[in-house]
């Protein structure tokens, strides 16, 4: 079963049990997912695992963003809110990578793009994009950007 598939099975279960929240998040990211697909091939398309879990990231970056500036904003209930469809996206993902694996990832990429580290000129850092690029496609999307990149920095440094 397809990610898209298994949204739509868990959209239909939640109307059956008449899961406003979760119901009202699903529906969201099922009309994220028909506009990936449009985007990508036209009206009849069907979304990979690939694109629909970028879709997925794309929604709950949108989802941080947004609680983030109701906290800033003052108001607690809707950054909550956030929050809760934050955790329902976040199911659908697969399971991120521990610290351990992502060292493994980033160290490998570096070796295979041939990137020089810890050198006192920099000359490693200008390497990153590379390198980020490398990792990225290693870490299959089970790897949060930020982390990635501040790991990559760390070693190039």
């Amino acid at each position: 079963m397809t990610l898209a598939e298994q949204i739509d099975h868990d959209l239909k279960e939640a109307m059956k049990a008449r899961d406003a929240a979760r119901l009202g998040t699903l529906r969201m990211v099922k009309s994220a997912l028909k506009y990936a697909a449009i985007e990508k091939s036209g009206a009849d398309a069907v979304i990979d695992d690939e694109t629909a879990v970028s879709v997925l990231r794309k929604q709950i970056k949108q989802r941080e963003d947004a609680a983030e500036g109701f906290e800033k904003g003052g108001r607690p209930d809707s950054a909550a809110s956030e929050r809760a469809e934050i955790t329902v996206l976040s199911a659908y993902l697969p399971a991120a990578l521990s610290p351990e694996e992502l060292e493994k990832i980033v160290t490998e990429a570096i070796a295979e793009v041939g990137a020089s580290l810890g050198t006192p000129d920099g000359v490693g850092k200008a390497q990153m994009g590379a390198v980020m690029k490398a990792a990225q496609a290693k870490a299959e999307g089970r790897a949060d950007g930020k982390i990635l990149s501040a790991l990559v920095q760390k070693l190039l440094s």
